[in-house]
């Protein structure tokens, strides 16, 4: 084994003994299946009611939700800090850079909080209500039920800098990768299911642009890109310009939620550097094995995408428990006068 590859094979070690060590409880005592059974007991109904007028009417609000509750809980928890705008008090997390282009949905999360406020005034948080949507969203898609624990609150503050931070990003290697779930508690078996979500939503050129115009070995026995889909990527993202023009992530059955993603990157046609790595990368072994796993059996990818997005949902914010609040608009703390 090459010096460089013997280093970066002891930093792998590391961060899988990290991971070892934290705790893969998936439970969270806060958190209650029945907490809004008096308060709101038609909670679930409504947000259902909701995504399913979103989803019919764009399949893609599917992958936005999901994407929104993910980039939520990457950030001090699962507590809906992405929802807020900024105002002369707060600066928020939506113009980061790993957010700026890529998150949609804040329109539907005011609708659907609207709808929840209509009937059960002041009782529900934000957090919650994106948690059951990304839910909803999947299932509304072809993909897993699961429960869902509630009774998250609203976190009056924001972490911007961890936005870009803890957020992985389109060109990220196995490494980092890994590093930045053990960080949120995540294994390596939650990373590879939870990045099954791509098997929906679309991806701007400017997040593949390196990909297809990179260093890319077309040869290569794990990143076997054929040079008809090559081709067409890059006439969908030309070297110069066309930033925001958009591909599938999972151009097999892009608005349905199943197993072609892992079969993809099997074939080594992963769309962005991120995902490929899980199949390619000269470390992941276990990667590679779960995305196998997972291209042969659409079964276990559900029941592991299920367990994984329930262990997400419950990261959560402890000061928000004693600081937060159940927000009236999304979009802004209750009283921003407050915590001037």
């Amino acid at each position: 084994m090459a010096p460089n590859h013997v280093s970066i094979f002891v930093i792998f070690l590391a961060i899988m003994s990290t991971i070892s060590m934290i705790s893969a409880n998936t439970s969270n005592p806060l958190l209650t299946l029945d907490y809004y059974q008096s308060s709101c007991p038609r909670l679930l109904s409504i947000v259902r009611r909701e995504m399913e007028c979103a989803v019919l009417s764009d399949p893609r609000n599917a992958a936005i939700i999901v994407r929104l509750h993910m980039h939520d809980c990457f950030v001090q928890g699962c507590d809906a800090s992405v929802l807020l705008d900024d105002t002369v008090t707060l600066k928020g997390e939506k113009k980061e850079s790993q957010n700026k282009h890529s998150l949609r949905g804040f329109k539907l999360m005011d609708r659907i909080k609207m709808m929840v406020e209509s009937e059960c005034p002041g009782a529900v948080s934000c957090a919650d209500i994106l948690t059951l949507a990304a839910r909803d969203a999947v299932i509304l898609v072809g993909g897993p039920y699961w429960d869902v624990p509630l009774g998250r609150k609203d976190a009056r503050s924001t972490n911007h800098e961890l936005a870009d931070a803890n957020i992985p990003g389109a060109n990220e290697g196995l490494l980092s990768l890994i590093s930045k779930f053990a960080y949120q508690g995540l294994s390596v078996t939650d990373m590879v299911a939870l990045s099954g979500a791509h098997t929906i939503g679309m991806a701007r050129c400017e997040n593949f642009k390196a990909r297809i115009y990179g260093d890319f070995d077309t040869t290569s026995e794990k990143d076997l890109m054929s040079q008809t889909h090559l081709s067409n990527l890059r006439s969908i993202c030309p070297a110069v310009g066309g930033n925001n023009n958009v591909s599938a992530l999972d151009y097999v059955t892009p608005d349905l939620f199943d197993n072609s993603y892992y079969q993809i990157l099997v074939k080594g046609q992963g769309l962005l550097n991120s995902d490929q790595q899980l199949y390619s990368s000269i470390l992941g072994i276990e990667t590679r094995h779960l995305v196998h796993k997972y291209a042969e059996d659409a079964l276990m990818f559900f029941k592991q995408f299920a367990e994984s997005m329930v262990k997400m949902g419950n990261i959560t914010n402890a000061d928000s428990f004693v600081n937060g609040e159940v927000r009236n608009n999304c979009r802004f703390v209750n009283s921003l006068s407050s915590i001037e």
